[in-house]
């Protein structure tokens, strides 16, 4: 398991011997510091070896992690709750796990499973539940899509049902490794299958990127029909700050379901007119900016600025503000000052979008997508847990394959995605090998270390975007971010331009009435060179 390999340097070793925890709810702080020393004890063996023959992350990822400080790793564990109706148990439910065949727990609930017992789980409740989850982060604050270390704790239970769950064993309390649902299973077959063919290391690697947690997972008690999240980053000095969530109100009502009486921005904010985005004789400059952020607890401050800084980018280079389209969490609450501001929970508004535009003859000049959202190890972006179950069924993430369907053959002159979030290099591949995309470009943030691995960091001025003005040449300006510009050669061409599609290094420049006239915005198209250009697509 990749990160089984994670966080235990001696450092670890000296620090925790002084550990001291601030309460969480009614848990003892002395319970807590055991909690939190025994499974950071537990990594330390053989982390290097194990991280690069199990995990899916890249030597430098490992060696990271396999000598990060204490103080870089934020602790989530889940509050000790009763009440009516449930009780003090929990399970944990995560985006990006499916329902194994053979039981199907409340609703469409996918949990995950501790250890590594061979033992078949009987369904939900008895076997899945536990007394509490411990979450280490290695790398708070970053976009989801990063590993995390899960632990279940289990009370009262024998020395022998410990060493049967392959936990660690604490004196009446089990502490667990928590994995993927029926991830085992499917691995066991996968490293028989590698054995034989003589690529074991390569089958390794991949059991632990299938096995690996990347996102907080929601902790319910057993029996909460509210499904009201248990899991709670401490607030530490020995530990990581916890990262600064969106204070994001409770979930937006449809707006066929708003009253007269609710003056939000919510209620009186006008369904998506796709349809007038093109009009006749006219091309024009496109951007859709989309920030899924699943649940409240992974939607951090720097997305909103992110997405402010991106939109202020993009009006400094004509873009009107009638032609950005920004998708955003469950609601624009935190945008007002940003136009045409939608929630993330409209994923057939946002697919029907982007289709539109790419469909349309002579809609788009340029189409610039800006992605920034949690994602799956297979390049899947989550949009926002609507209906609050924590699993990312189908209306609530938009999948490679989707957005490629999106864009396929798109008739803008150029499509530029904008990619800071993680696993973009699966986004790279299928658009450097596909024949239906010629034009589309992938600007990849150049915090990202590799195709394989990829982590988007918080850090907005590392990459560099929002200084993109309108004399920018594109081509230039993105070769010379580290990390970039091997990700630039098959599109060099398309890049040679700036982001309104003004050439490059023309003499004399461009001044910049011209560039208004000419490229920024909107321009008219003369009525001989619109049909022309309509008689050579029929």
């Amino acid at each position: 398991m990749g990160l089984q390999a994670l966080l235990a340097a001696p450092l670890f070793l000296l620090v925790l011997q002084t550990l001291v925890v601030v309460p969480v709810g009614s848990l003892a702080p002395g319970r807590l510091e055991r909690w939190v020393r025994s499974g950071l004890q537990s990594l330390q063996w053989n982390q290097m070896n194990r991280c690069l023959r199990t995990s899916s992350l890249s030597e430098a990822e490992c060696r990271r992690l396999s000598h990060l400080p204490l103080s870089s790793v934020a602790v989530y564990v889940s509050e000790p709750q009763t009440g009516a109706g449930f009780s003090d148990k929990v399970v944990a439910l995560l985006p990006d796990t499916s329902v194994p065949l053979g039981y199907k727990p409340r609703g469409s609930y996918s949990v995950l499973n501790a250890g590594h017992s061979s033992h078949r789980h009987q369904a939900f409740s008895s076997s899945m539940a536990h007394d509490a989850v411990l979450v280490l982060d290695p790398s708070p604050g970053e976009n989801f899509g990063h590993s995390v270390v899960l632990f279940y704790v289990d009370m009262n239970v024998t020395k022998k049902r410990c060493s049967h769950m392959d936990g660690i064993y604490l004196g009446e309390e089990c502490l667990t490794l928590a994995l993927k649902g029926q991830c085992q299973n499917q691995l066991k077959r996968r490293l028989r299958a590698g054995l034989i063919s003589g690529s074991s290391r390569m089958v390794e690697r991949t059991i632990g990127g299938l096995c690996e947690v990347h996102f907080l997972p929601l902790v319910v008690g057993v029996g909460d029909s509210n499904r009201t999240q248990r899991l709670k980053c401490v607030e530490n000095t020995e530990f990581a700050l916890c990262p600064e969530p969106v204070p994001l109100s409770s979930p937006s009502l449809p707006i066929s379901s708003c009253e007269l009486n609710k003056n939000t921005r919510r209620c009186h904010q006008q369904p998506l007119a796709t349809h007038l985005s093109c009009r006749l004789y006219q091309t024009c400059d496109h951007a859709v900016l989309l920030s899924g952020g699943w649940q409240q607890q992974m939607t951090f401050q720097h997305h909103l600025q992110n997405l402010q800084k991106f939109y202020h980018m993009l009006r400094n280079n004509g873009f009107h503000k009638n032609h950005i389209r920004t998708f955003f969490a469950n609601s624009g609450q935190f945008l007002d000052e940003l136009e045409g501001v939608y929630p993330a929970t409209e994923k057939a508004a946002i697919r029907n979008h982007v289709s539109y535009i790419c469909r349309k003859q002579h809609c788009a000049d340029t189409l610039v997508l800006y992605l920034n959202s949690p994602t799956r190890s297979d390049g899947t972006m989550l949009l926002w847990d609507n209906n609050l179950d924590g699993i990312a069924d189908l209306k609530e993430r938009y999948s490679v394959n989707e957005l490629l369907a999106d864009l396929a053959g798109c008739k803008a002159a150029r499509v530029l995605l904008f990619v800071d979030q993680s696993y973009s290099g699966v986004l790279y591949k299928r658009l450097s090998g596909s024949q239906k995309h010629a034009n589309v470009v992938l600007i990849q943030s150049p915090s990202k270390q590799s195709h394989k691995y990829q982590r988007a960091s918080p850090d907005w001025d590392q990459n560099n975007w929002a200084f993109i003005s309108s004399q920018t040449c594109l081509l230039d300006h993105l070769g010379k971010s580290t990390g970039t510009s091997h990700l630039l050669e098959p599109w060099a061409g398309l890049l040679n331009v700036t982001l309104a599609g003004a050439p490059c290094n023309v003499t004399p420049p461009l001044t910049d009435s011209e560039m208004r006239r000419e490229y920024q915005g909107c321009q008219n198209m003369p009525t001989a060179l619109w049909h022309q250009k309509l008689r050579r697509v029929n």
